[in-house]
């Protein structure tokens, strides 16, 4: 499969809001305080969203975030995306010390879902992503984002 990189997402949360431990393991929710997209066709800033992290007892926090984009031109899109993030050494380390991660320090992939009633922006409705995360310092999340040929 051949993937072309479409655009970045960064990031940046407010302080996490603690639920706790339940059933199914620990969660963690956080709001967006800022965020922009850029790339060559979708380009702007995150309005509003949050995260509805879940660590699990085997290692892995399942992301599941969902986001309202607006475009440099005044477009509004939907996003929403689900996927695993290991929490391995780098990301305790980054966690505990206010670092971030680099791209390939941990496992860290999401499928974002992108949706708009624009129709200069209709060629999301129907594309299939694939992202790659890391963290990044003082509470942020940065993705690169491809989709495939």
């Amino acid at each position: 499969m051949r993937l072309t990189e479409e655009f970045s997402l960064e990031i940046k949360l407010h302080e996490p809001l603690p639920v706790g431990a339940g059933p199914s393991g620990t969660r963690v929710v956080y709001t967006v305080a800022s965020g922009e997209v850029s790339g060559e066709r979708l380009r702007g800033r995150v309005l509003a969203g949050g995260e509805w992290a879940l660590i699990g007892p085997d290692g892995f926090l399942r992301v599941d975030v969902r986001l309202q984009l607006e475009t440099h031109d005044g477009a509004h899109i939907y996003m929403q995306y689900t996927g695993l993030m290991e929490m391995n050494e780098a990301v305790h380390g980054a966690l505990a010390s206010g670092s971030g991660t680099e791209f390939g320090e941990q496992y860290f992939y999401t499928n974002p879902r992108l949706e708009t009633g624009d129709e200069r922006y209709s060629w999301v409705n129907t594309t299939f992503f694939v992202g790659e995360g890391r963290l990044l310092p003082d509470s942020g999340v940065a993705y690169r984002v491809w989709r495939p040929q």
